[in-house]
């Protein structure tokens, strides 16, 4: 039953902050606070000892720094920072890294210039009537916490948190 916690927690708040993000450009502070908690609370089940617990700690704390420099520039969303910094918590400082540089990293990338383009036909997707959220077209921001999402459900399957409930199933 706590396996199913492990599978269900992380992909749900990442769809709710990626819907979130798509929709009204925030990704709500709890989201972020309930990824923290319950990895602090399901890590310990799975055999996850203090000294993985703190890599996993050092991960988050160094996801942070960087994102807390990225926002002081007005580059990155505090919301976008804060859920990083959650969803790295989950993947630990080796994982992070894989997640960040190669998921994160090559689906915003994509992500940003597919907004652009569309972007570039507002008036057009205005014009004949799109169901197509305003935040798409006329915001200044790139909803980043869908790229986030994407990347988080592409690492999801090597976090350390998954393969240990994987593994108690057996």
């Amino acid at each position: 039953m706590i396996a199913a916690a492990v599978f269900v927690i992380l992909p749900l708040c990442l769809a709710m902050a990626a819907f979130s993000d798509l929709f009204t450009m925030t990704i709500p502070n709890r989201i972020s606070l309930i990824l923290v908690v319950s990895f602090l609370a399901l890590a310990p089940f799975f055999g996850l000892g203090l000294q993985a617990i703190g890599t996993h700690l050092a991960a988050g704390a160094i996801v942070f720094a960087a994102c807390f420099a990225l926002f002081a520039f007005n580059v990155m969303g505090g919301g976008d920072a804060k859920l990083l910094t959650a969803t790295a918590l989950w993947f630990g400082l080796n994982e992070s890294l894989l997640f960040l540089m190669t998921d994160v990293a090559i689906i915003g990338g994509l992500l940003t210039l597919l907004i652009l383009l569309v972007r570039g036909q507002s008036n057009t997707i205005l014009a004949i009537g799109l169901p197509v959220p305003n935040s798409l077209l006329l915001a200044k921001k790139i909803p980043y916490g869908i790229a986030i999402a994407i990347g988080g459900f592409m690492a999801f399957p090597s976090s350390p948190l998954f393969i240990a409930a994987l593994e108690s199933l057996k």
